[in-house]
């Protein structure tokens, strides 16, 4: 903090709460793991993680224009084996892509091709990357050298120049520094001793230093084994109370918590944090979880899906299948499916498919024109006819 300020300027947080009476421990330094005390970190790492881990992972290649299908190799199935699945597999590297900025994997196995057929996954704080006169050099992996050949390495949040991501904690690190600062110093005021946690007056006479200290002790050995602490008329007993602080830290801590979302791509209230002027409803949370798609997942689903294509030969490509957010209710959907059919966008056995039901047998055709008449079929509308352009020929 500057020592000359502005008279009227701004205060931050920090500046909003009395100056605790004894010494300070001093700024709270942020690592990604000390991040994690902040609930706010926690959560936006897990919302994201879980979304993306949870979408279904397909394989693709294009045929004459049209994307089809293929089937998936073992590495998009189970890439570390039968013991890390995909959607676990996909859990850690996303949370390491989110909270660090990297994410490395040993390859450990490749499959006919040369493409790696299993990825072992290490914690990033084992990990080194030496790079020397602007080329990289090597990996060490807990004090093990590796060449990046056999080095799995998924990068998010990139800088020119650099062959590491960056991590949105490293940004934020004031923001969430000043946030643990105010935790702390909390935790200090109402419940560590830093300020006295009580009152006791006499009322009805000034005492000495002597005859204080003997009362003083007198309470706390009774009280410190919530004991019976007799007194006459003189002596008011008071709880300290920091009102102003307690409502000022918890201010500052709302907004903690508001920065921290916005620095994770996160928004506030998907992770349960108050957010005034605004609410989501049920009628409208298929808008809000499409807004959070695309503005919030969507690049970080597209970067995932090139990494994930480099796993498999051209021209095949990997799409991560984001429908699973965007989950309508049973009537949205109905009147969705109906209206693809009506316009001749889906077939109706296409609809069944998308129910998770088998198509039509004869018997339910047949029961369907003893219903409405066989052959059915939407009538058509009449052609909107158009206007002559005065002076044209007829």
């Amino acid at each position: 903090m500057s020592l000359f300020s502005r008279r009227g300027a701004p205060q931050s947080a920090d500046q909003l709460i009395p100056s605790r009476p004894v010494q300070r421990a001093g700024k709270v330094s942020v690592t990604p793991d000390t991040a994690l005390r902040n609930s706010a970190v926690w959560a936006c790492l897990r919302l994201r993680a879980n979304l993306i881990s949870t979408m279904p992972v397909d394989l693709y290649r294009r045929v004459g224009g049209i994307q089809v299908e293929v089937p998936k190799p073992p590495v998009l199935i189970s890439p570390g084996g039968d013991e890390v699945d995909m959607v676990q597999w996909l859990f850690s590297t996303q949370w390491d892509l989110d909270r660090s900025g990297n994410s490395f994997g040993i390859i450990t196995a490749r499959d006919g091709l040369g493409f790696p057929a299993r990825i072992e996954l290490v914690p990033v704080a084992d990990v080194t990357v030496r790079v020397r006169k602007g080329q990289l050099e090597k990996y060490l992996i807990a004090g093990e050298k590796y060449d990046p050949t056999v080095i799995w390495h998924e990068k998010q949040y990139t800088m020119s120049g650099l062959h590491v991501g960056l991590s949105p904690v490293a940004f934020a690190a004031w923001a969430i520094g000043e946030y643990l600062s105010i935790q702390e110093f909390a935790l200090d005021w109402f419940a560590n001793g830093a300020v006295p946690s009580a009152h006791l007056k006499n009322t009805e006479k000034i005492i000495d230093r002597e005859a204080a200290e003997e009362t003083k002790r007198r309470f706390k050995a009774a009280t410190t084994n919530q004991d019976l602490f007799v007194t006459g008329k003189d002596w008011d007993y008071k709880m300290i109370q920091a009102d102003a602080a307690g409502s000022d830290w918890i201010e500052a801590k709302r907004f903690g918590i508001g920065d921290i979302a916005r620095f994770f791509d996160c928004p506030g209230d998907l992770i349960d944090a108050a957010v005034s002027g605004s609410s989501v409803t049920y009628a409208n949370m298929t808008q809000r979880n499409l807004q959070f798609l695309i503005m919030s997942l969507g690049p970080a689903i597209i970067r995932r899906e090139n990494a994930l294509s480099r796993l498999t030969s051209r021209p095949r490509f990997v799409k991560l299948n984001s429908d699973a957010l965007l989950r309508m209710d049973p009537m949205a959907r109905a009147q969705m499916l109906a209206g693809q059919i009506t316009s001749r966008q889906l077939a109706p056995s296409e609809a069944r498919e998308i129910q998770n039901r088998a198509p039509f047998t004869e018997s339910q055709l047949a029961e369907f024109d003893r219903l409405f008449g066989k052959g059915t079929s939407p009538t058509p509308q009449p052609a909107t006819p158009v206007p002559a352009t005065p002076g044209a020929t007829p």
